[in-house]
């Protein structure tokens, strides 16, 4: 998947490892790991590991993600939990770099995602997330899902429990959602300073069916 400012493509532990290690300990203090069931890595033998382990099957499909300034992997994403005969599909395991955290590649990076899952023909796109992670629920919201409830003691993790936060969009709905996302990612939307003109949270906010 390839737009103007990112690329995604299929996580590899060769190409991909060492760059991603690289960016991921710019975050000195891990806490981009904090919600995450796993990491941080202390050195990149043990994160190849667990790539080599975790992240390059069908379900969960990592894929690495590149801004095209310089083509260096600066996160990753995935699909899962893909239930082809329901039409159903999740996007998680977000982890981006402080390089890419914030920036406009990153919200292209999740239209590309969610434009590749309808054009499947995708009748459902979820966003899942814990409770607490505050971040994690602005961004699924800003993104055009709406939230549809909080399934309590889902799970455990990090020797904590998770309350888990569901959110989604539905194919009905990605025509609108698409228009916001073009509007916004419009090189005319953003000022000589890189400074955005309008927000993507004012053009994606009517469109939610519920906020939370």
């Amino acid at each position: 998947m390839e737009g103007r400012l990112c690329q995604l493509e299929p996580l590899d532990s060769a190409r991909h490892a060492e760059d991603l290690f690289t960016a991921f300990a710019a975050d000195t203090e891990g806490r981009n790991w904090t919600y995450l069931a796993y990491g941080p890595f202390s050195d990149l033998a043990s994160y190849r590991a667990w790539v080599n382990a975790s992240c390059l099957g069908d379900d969960p499909l990592f894929f690495a993600i590149s801004q095209i300034s310089d083509g260096k992997p600066a996160g990753v994403a995935s699909y899962l939990r893909i239930a082809r005969a329901s039409g159903s599909i999740e996007v998680g395991h977000i982890l981006y770099s402080p390089a890419l955290k914030r920036r406009p590649a990153a919200t292209e990076a999740m239209y590309l995602m969610m434009k590749r899952a309808f054009g499947l023909g995708y009748r459902r796109y979820e966003w899942k997330c814990d409770a607490l992670n505050a971040a994690s629920r602005r961004a699924a919201q800003r993104l055009g899902l709406s939230f549809e409830g909080i399934f309590r003691q889902a799970t455990v993790y990090k020797d904590r429990n998770r309350d888990t936060a569901w959110y989604a969009a539905i194919d009905s709905e990605w025509p609108r959602l698409e228009e916001a996302f073009l509007t916004w990612l419009d090189p005319s939307n953003f000022d000589g300073n890189g400074k955005q003109r309008t927000r993507l949270t004012d053009l994606t906010l009517p469109m939610l069916k519920q906020r939370g």
